[in-house]
């Protein structure tokens, strides 16, 4: 019986190296991550504190942004505690298995916020052009319906990733050139063909992101064609102001990501540290923005807001 060869076993261990080449500012580069950190669990927790506590914010709209904030809560929580422990006491090692369900719940955390961010977009696409129908199309059940294709689809894409990765031998290579698990930063540590992995990984998630992207970009569209139509001017630069503020946010989401993808398999040029720090922006920033812009720049949610952090100073006032 021919003896087993170790080598071509994953590691018991990666080793997250950080940001390559900026070692010595991993302190200075720790205080905006763990702020901006800190400040998404506050914001995402405020809104969901909100939305559930309050009866008349139960309608599709602010369903859709507490799954959001659902959503920007795995994919920051994923990453960014890891990031911190490897920034402020060197501790970048992390198990086989461990790095792997990190990889899984940072692609499915994105890819579930893709299809969010979709429905969100058609919701205000059904508000505005057929504001009759709204009640009817978007009902609670069809929320409901929507978070679990959010769910289904999300794992249909990401799983088989696992099984990508645990098909390749790593020969010793356990060092990861960045500052949390991915899909193409671990394939590229194996030593043999990851041929299958890059072409899995930009062809399916990368079509379904585009696919959303594209209706997102149709649904706005369609928006915009609608609010020229609207006689007041005021009616117009508020609506603007929302749909920008909305768009905003999605390139925000998108733009990082796609330039994440892209240059794994294209951008050899780019410096690394470039990469790294681009790539880190969309687990931090939608996470931080889209309380603000969703939430707080929402009159009902703001009104809520005021209504739920005043309730007890204004008894104690009374008394």
């Amino acid at each position: 019986m021919p003896p087993l060869n170790l080598t071509n076993l994953p590691p018991a261990t990666f080793v997250l190296a950080g940001i390559p080449g900026m070692e010595k500012s991993h302190i200075w580069i720790s205080i905006p991550f763990c702020s901006i950190y800190l400040a998404a669990l506050l914001g995402n927790g405020v809104l969901l504190f909100v939305i559930g506590t309050e009866r008349s914010l139960h309608q599709p709209m602010y369903l859709f942004l507490s799954m959001l904030a659902i959503a920007d809560l795995m994919l920051s929580t994923t990453t960014v505690p890891k990031m911190l422990a490897l920034f402020w006491f060197r501790a970048g090692e992390i198990s086989f298995d461990a790095c792997l369900t990190q990889m899984f719940f940072l692609h499915f955390s994105f890819s579930a916020e893709s299809v969010i961010l979709l429905a969100m977009a058609f919701d205000r696409f059904v508000a505005i052009c057929y504001p009759l129908q709204h009640a009817a199309v978007l009902t609670q059940s069809a929320v409901v319906k929507t978070g679990l294709v959010a769910l289904l689809r999300s794992f249909c894409i990401i799983f088989p990733c696992i099984f990508l990765l645990k098909r390749l031998p790593f020969c010793g290579h356990n060092v990861i050139p960045h500052t949390y698990c991915e899909h193409m930063g671990i394939a590229r540590l194996a030593c043999a063909d990851i041929s299958i992995n890059v072409l899995y990984g930009l062809a399916v998630p990368f079509a379904a992101i585009v696919i959303d992207v594209v209706l997102i970009a149709v649904s706005y569209v369609l928006i915009l064609l609608a609010l020229f139509r609207l006689p007041s001017r005021t009616a117009h630069h508020k609506a603007f102001n929302t749909c920008g503020s909305h768009v905003c946010v999605i390139l925000l989401f998108y733009i990082p990501a796609f330039f994440t993808v892209l240059t794994h398999r294209f951008g050899q040029e780019i410096p690394h540290h470039t990469h790294i720090l681009l790539a880190n922006l969309y687990v931090l920033f939608p996470p931080l923005m889209n309380p603000v812009v969703y939430g707080v720049r929402t009159q009902q949610i703001k009104e809520k807001v005021m209504k739920v952090f005043n309730c007890p100073k204004s008894r104690l006032l009374q008394e």
